[in-house]
């Protein structure tokens, strides 16, 4: 009997991980692989279908093309979702630069995918958790946030820090219905290739988001 028996859990960007760094990647492959070995269906969502495919071998990992960005599509997803236990906002852009390095275009677009998808799937999904009056919301934030000023991290802390504020708020405003919605907030850690096993195995061990969900 896993400690997630039965459970559902939804996530987003399964398939690449937070801005393609290597430390986060198997970060997040790690708790994916995790939630399955506990015993949950996992539902796996990313935008990239090819890659996405990857974690099809994986025992109790269901996959399903989604752009979060897109509220149409979300909605529907939301649609075909009876129940979820877990939701896990991973979806995230990493731009390199200062403010002034900062186009418009580049504010908008971290804007649009490391907050906004979020603000878009919590209201898709906070009201099934609401009907079953239980429920956990996950949120990726990072160091690089209102936790830590970073060099050439300009608009991306600022969005992390933007999903800080929106986890505290949800967290208050539905605490009292059976809903809990945490953020995690991890660092880079660059380490040489021989060590990446071990790593590996103390991340399925010890999951920080499955003590998150206090299990």
């Amino acid at each position: 009997m896993g400690r997630l028996d039965g459970k559902v859990i939804v996530l987003t960007a399964a398939a690449q991980g937070i801005g393609r760094a290597a430390a986060l990647d198997l970060f997040v492959r790690c708790v994916y692989q995790a939630f399955a070995k506990e015993g949950a269906k996992v539902i796996a969502t990313d935008i990239n279908e090819s890659k996405l495919q990857e974690l099809d071998k994986y025992p109790g990992i269901h996959t399903r093309v989604l752009d979060v960005t897109k509220k149409k599509q979300i909605d529907q997803f939301a649609n075909d979702i009876e129940r979820l236990d877990v939701l896990f906002n991973v979806a995230g852009f990493v731009h390199h630069g200062t403010i002034l390095d900062c186009e418009e275009t580049d504010w908008d677009f971290s804007m649009n995918l490391n907050v906004r998808s979020m603000y878009l799937m919590i209201k898709a999904f906070l009201p099934k958790m609401l009907a079953q009056k239980s429920g956990n919301i996950i949120n990726m934030s990072s160091v690089a946030s209102s936790i830590k000023g970073v060099v050439n991290r300009c608009v991306y802390s600022t969005t992390k820090a933007a999903v800080i504020g929106l986890t505290k708020s949800v967290a208050a405003d539905f605490i009292q219905q059976g809903i809990r919605c945490n953020c995690v907030c991890p660092g880079t850690e660059r380490f040489p290739k021989e060590t990446e096993n071990r790593k590996i195995c103390n991340c399925r061990r010890s999951s920080p988001a499955l003590r998150v969900l206090g299990f």
